[in-house]
């Protein structure tokens, strides 16, 4: 299984009226964890869509058991559980000082530029590491 961790901390802006971080914001933490895990493998999302590989959600559940507040320090777990042919299943759980805060689960699911569902591209099907594909525009001095 491919897992990879990050730290974040929580900013002002994200929390709510009572302090706790907002629900919301548990969402785009958990797309900055499957960036940063695709990004250890050696690609970007950005790879992925100029290749015409787009990753939708189809799917996601929280479960929320303790708040996170402003200035916390969180340590999000992100985990490929499952891949198949379209969709790859991810596992989260963010963590302040040990403590399991949430724990997430989602399906993304691989489409074309027209929303049509497509099978995924061999080395994420595999699970294999494969080079970031490099921009023609890097090779050239401006």
């Amino acid at each position: 299984m491919q897992s990879a961790e990050i730290t974040i901390r929580v900013r002002y802006a994200e929390t709510d009226r009572m302090g706790f971080l907002h629900h919301a914001n548990y969402l785009v933490y958990f797309e900055q964890g499957r960036t940063e895990l695709l990004r250890s493998q050696g690609l970007t999302y950005k790879d992925l869509e100029d290749q015409g590989f787009l990753l939708v959600l189809a799917k996601l559940e929280v479960r929320y058991r303790s708040p996170a507040r402003y200035d916390d320090l969180l340590t999000l777990e992100t985990t490929v559980v499952r891949t198949t042919a379209v969709r790859i299943d991810h596992r989260y759980r963010i963590r302040r000082d040990g403590l399991t805060l949430a724990d997430a689960t989602s399906t993304l699911a691989c489409v074309d530029r027209d929303g049509r569902l497509q099978m995924l591209p061999e080395f994420l099907i595999n699970g294999q590491a494969v080079p970031r594909m490099r921009n023609s525009c890097e090779d050239k001095q401006i």
